[in-house]
């Protein structure tokens, strides 16, 4: 977004320019009074014919006409054209807006949002005038992903909107606004609104015999509906661990449990360059151990590495089933991966990772840089590799997770099977173990990355490998540890 806002802001000092140079031209054409001397010497009917007549006409169509043409030439039309062409290719599009209308759905449904919500600035309370064309794409976008509660309120948002305008045409788009409404009320179980949004259909056009259609249909639906649910209100009950945990309530998390989790200093085992700057450490989770080291990035390093990543971002892939990366709906951010030799910060971010957790990076994998935008997150999953023996360093023992910004609202790095939640701390450090002592999977890190609400999530993560890390986290004597 950041980079987009700065796109806008030099389209908007281009355009500007381009308007004064472009009136600046036409003043130079207006007073030159070129266009009156030619009126003055047009001539008449039959004139033509005359010889010095013709030779004046011929002579004025050669020489200041040509001169015209080079006025004309000076223009910056043509110019702004072929900028805006070169321009565009960096512009959002479609598949873009599409993706943005549906990170709006998407935070509606884990945070229990109204439109109202999404149209009112939650800092000075001050409502967004959304025009009905773009409250009716929202609802469009939420209905094709079967999100059909709130789908019908957008569209009922923008029926109100559109009753407020002199929109030319307005009773086809009413129409199309009423067969959305019907839709989405019955696919949602409220038959009777069903009826009553296809009855306005057919009052406005009785002649309309799909209208009539559906009217005849949902009417039938009424001898078999025994339960109408509240359309016009969401459900404030979480539908899974996951989307409870990202509104922040408290799971698990007993009083007498938190009490035993302490906070101390930690020189990484006795690390010689933490001996005289210790770090902070914070246990999150006691079993399976999860730790936050505080302030241990500083602003200047967290910009380079923004700074480095910028150029490089692309939309983040999934693994697929033929082994190729692929887009995917639960996972929305972007990605660039940073080698060690890339830059002297990206080598000192992975030797201070090291002091601090105790952790070889010799099989560690590049630093992997991520920004999620509004509505960007990452669905519960396993950090593991579905192909551990493809590795010769086997598979990804430890997540180390660097928050490179904090978040207003949304955002949080969660646990859905023990429970537990980080919210990001710009310069902060997570990390939790991916497999068991014996090297076998543990399913208690099943983890995922809450929606962003306000602001922008950047993350840096290191994976750390099995292999070279034998005498660091050494096994167990019981094998099922």
């Amino acid at each position: 977004m950041d980079v987009l806002k700065k796109k806008e802001d030099e389209l908007l000092d281009t355009f500007s320019a381009y308007i004064k140079a472009e009136e600046k031209h036409l003043a130079t054409l207006r007073g030159s009074r070129v266009l009156l001397a030619l009126y003055l010497h047009q001539i008449g009917d039959g004139e033509g014919s005359e010889p010095l007549t013709a030779y004046q006409l011929m002579q004025r169509l050669r020489v200041e006409w040509a001169t015209i043409m080079k006025f004309t030439k000076k223009s910056l039309f043509q110019n702004y054209q072929d900028l805006m062409e070169e321009e565009f290719h960096e512009l959002p599009t479609e598949d873009d807006v599409d993706g943005a209308a549906l990170g709006i759905i998407r935070l509606q449904e884990m945070y229990k949002l109204y439109p109202e919500n999404i149209t009112t600035n939650p800092l000075t309370g001050i409502s967004f005038d959304l025009k009905w064309e773009r409250s009716f794409k929202l609802g469009k976008v939420a209905y094709s992903h079967e999100s059909y509660q709130h789908a019908f309120l957008w569209f009922f948002k923008s029926l109100q909107k559109l009753g407020a305008t002199k929109e030319e045409n307005s009773d086809t788009y009413k129409k199309l606004l009423l067969e959305y409404l019907s839709s989405s009320a019955y696919e949602f179980g409220h038959v009777p609104l069903a009826v009553y949004f296809s009855k306005q259909r057919v009052n406005i056009d009785p002649g309309d015999l799909q209208a009539r259609l559906d009217l005849t249909v949902y009417k039938g639906k009424l001898s078999q509906h025994t339960k109408t649910p509240d359309i016009f209100t969401l459900s404030e009950t979480s539908t899974s661990t996951y989307e409870a945990l990202c509104r922040g309530e408290e799971l698990n998390m007993k009083s007498r449990r938190r009490r035993q989790l302490s906070c101390r200093y930690s020189t990484g085992g006795g690390n010689p360059r933490l001996m005289y700057a210790p770090v902070k450490e914070e246990e999150v989770w006691d079993d399976p151990p999860i730790m936050t080291y505080h302030d241990v990035f500083s602003e200047a390093e967290i910009e380079q590495l923004k700074n480095l990543s910028r150029p490089w971002l692309e939309r983040s892939k999934v693994s697929t089933e033929d082994g190729y990366g692929g887009i995917s709906y639960n996972r929305v951010s972007q990605t660039v991966w940073l080698k060690d030799e890339d830059a002297p910060v990206v080598s000192s971010v992975s030797q201070r990772l090291s002091d601090i957790t105790g952790l070889g990076m010799e099989s560690a994998e590049p630093l992997q840089v991520l920004n999620y935008g509004v509505g960007g997150h990452f669905s519960p999953h396993y950090d593991t590799l579905e192909r551990s023996s493809d590795s010769l360093d086997g598979d990804r023992m430890a997540t180390i997770m660097i928050y490179l910004s904090d978040v207003s609202y949304g955002g949080s790095t969660v646990f859905p099977e023990i429970g537990a939640s980080v919210k990001p701390q710009k310069g902060s450090v997570v990390m939790w173990y991916n497999l068991l002592r014996n090297g076998q999977g543990d399913w208690r890190s099943l983890h995922g990355g809450c929606p962003v609400y306000q602001g922008s999530k950047w993350v840096a993560v290191k994976w750390v490998h099995e292999r070279g890390q034998e005498f660091r986290r050494q096994c167990s004597l019981s094998e099922t540890e």
